[in-house]
């Protein structure tokens, strides 16, 4: 159990850290570019894709990293900094076992998934005041 809530907390603190980065880059990227454009979002996701592609692939062909850093720097530090970089690291994941259907379908899943219940809930609080 200790070994299960160690871990936990280390995803958390890597959360943390990875949050407070993307809110930094967020918010340098808007004072740089201006509001015209969700600019910061973008670059996010575009680092964080590289970052987890660069990670993932070190971690699995020339340096070993132990599972509890691995959930640090994977879930923790790139999932607060970025979900994106998840998704688009499990579509690639799809892709390179020649899963092109499964993974199209997991494109096509997400993006109008998420889409509808953005709309949903933007619907939700204008329905129910």
């Amino acid at each position: 159990m200790l070994k299960g809530l160690t871990i936990t907390m280390w995803v958390g603190f890597g959360g943390f850290l990875g949050s407070i980065m993307r809110y930094w880059m967020s918010y340098g990227m808007l004072k740089l570019l201006g509001t015209t454009f969700p600019y910061g979002t973008l670059f996010v996701n575009i680092l964080g894709c590289y970052l987890i592609g660069l990670f993932a692939t070190m971690a699995g062909e020339r340096v070993f990293l132990n599972p509890s850093l691995r959930q640090f720097l994977f879930i923790g530090i790139l999932g607060g900094f970025t979900t994106f970089s998840t998704f688009s690291y499990e579509t690639l994941e799809l892709f390179k076992e020649r899963s092109f259907l499964l993974g199209s379908l997991y494109i096509g899943g997400h993006y109008v998934s998420c889409l509808l219940f953005v709309w949903l809930g933007y619907i939700t609080v204008l329905r129910f005041p």
